[in-house]
């Protein structure tokens, strides 16, 4: 059976922050506490969007009244997966029992 590598989606809610460098190593940091003592392997890192205008890219995050909502991307190693679909389902279990209540949408997912 092959493996993959899903990346999920999630958004990532900071109350009482000052910058968006704050917001983004907040969310960051709370989702990694969060991971750490079930599943420590997933990766976290801020998402990035692409500038319609440009073709650059954007942090995922916005800032307003000293709240922010930052999207963060969990990426996660699933081995012994039947298909792609299993794999995601794996991974959204895995990481939604870690983050009760925030908010997963599946990114990529593509053979290891």
């Amino acid at each position: 059976m092959p493996d993959y590598r899903v990346i999920l989606e999630g958004a990532w809610i900071v109350k009482d922050v000052s910058s968006l460098d704050d917001a983004i190593s907040i969310a960051i940091s709370e989702a990694g506490k969060k991971l750490n003592p079930v599943a420590a392997y997933v990766e976290v890192e801020a998402g990035m969007l692409a500038c319609p205008f440009c073709d650059g890219e954007l942090n995922s995050a916005l800032v307003v009244a000293k709240t922010a909502l930052v999207g963060i991307l969990l990426e996660m190693k699933v081995f012994n997966a039947e298909t792609p679909e299993h794999a995601t389902r794996i991974a959204r279990s895995v990481i939604g029992k870690a983050l009760r209540d925030i908010p997963l949408q599946v990114k990529e997912v593509c053979p290891l």
